[in-house]
């Protein structure tokens, strides 16, 4: 039986012993929250700290998280997950069709079960007891991060100290100041960045019913720079998975973040939603991913392509349900599994390329050739051919069948 216990406030980390007595290992961004939870753990005393970065395409640098970590004495891993960030993750997730509700393609849910399984690899080559992390109830990385660790069987005590203790911006930055790390509190809204999204929340974007977004968040998508020519680009696929642009080969990794600038130049791949938390409420969340948005589409039209109706109808149902298993931190679970195994079953035969007009805001289909199609490509011959083919069945051996009048 694995010993777990969650870690819920800043008040565990003073009654929970092993989380002083052993290393201890906490998720790091660079960002306003992971570095106030490495200056109350240097305050509290923890002998030995280890923040661990998964680089998976986020913005902070590497020298910005050296610093702070420097400043209290931590121990900085950085692990580079893009690649399997790209092939374990994002590449089954646009086969899952994984949107949420219609509404937006999901993102942190796909990044947390890697990051959660890197930081427990961690802990476990040092000998670590307790691995944190920095989600508050009103985040769904909680739920996500925690059901990862829980899932994985992280044998020791694990969660988030903002979970039940909150900590206003203000009271945060305003102690790290004294503690000497400044520069935290440029901005107004959370960001979230990886390969696949940029999302925005939380800040001025609390409101749901009035959040206009401050366009220099956008990066990809940013409007004011000379638009682009129209422009064709042709994306293939080989089994399921994206392999080609333009009739370039590219890694998985490196095609996302090559069609993100050509795609997002066009003014095209944002998204707003709403999305539940755990209790059942919703928070706002705005996010950019344009090479999400071409290559779902992209999938979706080879699949038309290539699969029956009824099967297509079924695989949408099980979408949701893959969708639904990743939204809740239960990517590790029997069912995503489960769910995952049909979907790839169906993606084995999507095979083909998609070639498309881009243009201010807009994204057509010029050209859609499947490696085994069931489309027509001229109706009056594929009519004339079924009308031949009838007629040779209602032929008899010895001759035409007369025709009665």
């Amino acid at each position: 039986m694995v010993n777990q216990a969650r870690i819920r406030s800043f008040r565990d980390l003073g009654t929970e012993t092993e989380a002083l007595d052993f290393p201890v290992v906490t998720l790091f961004s660079g960002g306003l929250d992971s570095s106030y939870l490495l200056y109350r753990l240097h305050a509290i005393g923890s002998p030995e700290v280890h923040a661990v970065s998964v680089d998976i395409g986020d913005e902070e640098t590497t020298d910005e998280k050296q610093r702070i970590a420097d400043r209290f004495g931590v121990k900085l891993h950085i692990v580079d997950g893009r690649d399997q960030f790209a092939e374990e993750y994002l590449r089954p997730a646009i086969a899952a069709q994984s949107v949420y509700l219609g509404t937006h393609p999901i993102s942190s849910s796909l990044s947390r079960p890697l990051i959660a399984r890197i930081a427990m690899k961690v802990a476990e080559e040092i000998g670590a007891r307790t691995l944190l992390h920095t989600a508050n109830r009103s985040q769904n990385t909680l739920r996500r991060l925690n059901g990862a660790l829980g899932l994985l069987g992280f044998p020791g005590n694990f969660g988030s100290p903002y979970e039940l203790e909150p900590v206003d911006r203000d009271r945060k930055i305003e102690e790290l100041d004294r503690a000497g790390l400044h520069g935290l509190s440029g901005r107004s809204v959370s960001i979230d960045s990886n390969l696949w999204c940029r999302e925005f929340e939380s800040g001025s974007l609390d409101d749901p019913e009035h959040h206009p977004v401050p366009e220099d968040l956008y990066r990809w998508t940013r409007s004011g720079r000379p638009a682009p020519s129209p422009e064709t680009v042709r994306i293939g696929f080989r089994a399921g998975t994206p392999t080609e642009v333009n009739g370039r080969e590219l890694p998985l990794a490196e095609l996302i973040t090559r069609l993100n600038h050509l795609v997002g130049a066009h003014g095209i791949g944002r998204f707003s939603g709403l999305e539940h938390l755990a209790q059942g409420e919703k928070v706002l969340e705005i996010r950019e991913m344009p090479a999400a948005f071409l290559l779902m589409r992209t999938a979706r039209h080879l699949e038309t392509a290539v699969l029956e109706a009824e099967t297509i109808r079924e695989k949408m149902h099980m979408e949701q349900i893959w969708t639904r298993e990743a939204l809740e931190g239960r990517w590790f679970g029997e069912l995503r599994r489960a769910g995952q195994s049909f979907i790839e079953s169906c993606a084995a035969r999507v095979t083909g390329e998609v070639t498309w007009r881009l243009s201010s805001g807009t994204a057509e289909t010029c050209g859609i050739l499947a490696e085994s199609p069931r489309y027509i490509r001229s109706r009056e011959a594929w009519e004339r051919s079924c009308v031949e083919s009838e007629v040779d069945g209602h032929r008899s051996p010895s001759g035409p069948v007369p025709i009665v009048h």
